[in-house]
């Protein structure tokens, strides 16, 4: 497998073939933030959290670190004035959903982001799509998924599924950031019964 050189934060990494700029950055004990990321899942650059500052010939934009792929004598930086006041911008929004959320008041004193800056939703996902992919990509059961588009979109465990499925896995749960996951478990199961238990040594 080739490898490739690039620079993050100064650094010389070599990155393997077909790594993101997140994982470069593990590889050589960099951090960069992100919420949305996991080893075991597809990419998704759903949260930003992880944006980076990208250089190459020249020009330099920004891009999400987990989704972006390693590439060769790329000038990457992880922090800067305008990288933080970004991820303090981003920090501040997630609170507005999420303000009790362990990881984000993490960022927050990070960042210096203030958690009461934007209006209070009623929603308490941050989209981070970790429940809904965790289910379909590694559970392959599909019984959590997305509702509605844009600022109203919620995830939503399927109701005949969840009561089900869900009642001896629970693997998504410590997965989500804002800990809101469990109480939407227990709404599902409000409203569909979980099927009776059979006793040990009763007759099937």
């Amino acid at each position: 497998m080739s490898a490739t050189l690039l620079q993050i934060d100064g650094k010389q990494v070599e990155a393997q073939e077909g790594m993101t700029l997140l994982e470069a950055a593990q590889t050589a004990g960099i951090r960069i933030p992100t919420l949305c990321h996991h080893e075991k899942l597809e990419p998704y650059g759903g949260c930003r959290v992880c944006m980076v500052e990208i250089e190459k010939r020249g020009w330099s934009k920004l891009v999400a670190a987990c989704v972006y792929p390693a590439e060769s004598d790329l000038v990457v930086r992880t922090r800067s004035e305008k990288i933080d006041r970004i991820r303090k911008t981003i920090v501040e929004l997630l609170l507005a959903h999420a303000p009790d959320s362990p990881e984000l008041l993490a960022l927050a004193r990070e960042y210096g982001a203030n958690k009461d800056r934007f209006e209070a939703q009623a929603s308490f996902c941050v989209q981070c799509g970790l429940c809904v992919r965790y289910c379909a990509e590694i559970k392959k059961a599909d019984a959590v998924g997305f509702l509605d588009r844009g600022t109203r979109r919620e995830i939503s465990f399927i109701p005949e599924l969840a009561a089900t499925v869900c009642w001896d896995c629970k693997e998504c749960f410590s997965l989500c950031p804002t800990s809101a996951l469990q109480a939407a478990y227990v709404l599902t199961t409000a409203l569909v019964p979980h099927p009776p238990q059979v006793e040990a040594g009763s007759e099937r």
